[in-house]
């Protein structure tokens, strides 16, 4: 499959730091660095919005993710709030990261950190039709829960 072409600008607290990065020949997501401009500590129960240090501008029909980085969540309870965070493809914005710390200890990001990770995937647009009764299926109005 052919890639798909993002347009990206480094922002002025981005320099030096690498743009999204593959990190393995199939990894779904490339991961995004911390930009910040000294170290940040997030004590427990904690978020933080953190820069990434660029913004991005996505082909029509196509959306970014910033999704957790599972080895932050496992090892330390630190995850992406909003989680996934869509990224629309008129943004043209600073890309950042809603960062929680809900490990038991203090957690530090540090300047060039990976902190979480970007999908890039097409988008599919519904029409919602208004009906007055929805069709009958095996499950019904089962909840969470419901299925095990």
């Amino acid at each position: 499959m052919a890639p798909v072409t993002v347009a990206v600008k480094r922002l002025p607290d981005g320099e030096g730091l690498p743009l999204p990065t593959y990190m393995s020949e199939d990894a779904a997501g490339a991961d995004l660095c911390a930009a910040v401009l000294e170290d940040l500590t997030l004590l427990p129960g904690a978020r933080a919005l953190v820069p990434t240090g660029f913004a991005i501008a996505l082909p029509s029909g196509y959306e970014a993710q910033v999704r957790p980085r599972s080895g932050l969540a496992m090892r330390h309870g630190v995850t992406c709030l909003n989680s996934p965070g869509t990224i629309d493809a008129d943004y043209r914005g600073p890309v950042c990261v809603v960062l929680a710390n809900l490990g038991t200890e203090p957690f530090t990001v540090r300047r060039g950190d990976r902190i979480a990770q970007l999908i890039v995937a097409p988008v599919s647009r519904a029409q919602f039709d208004l009906i007055e009764d929805l069709p009958e299926s095996a499950r019904a109005a089962a909840g969470f829960g419901s299925t095990g």
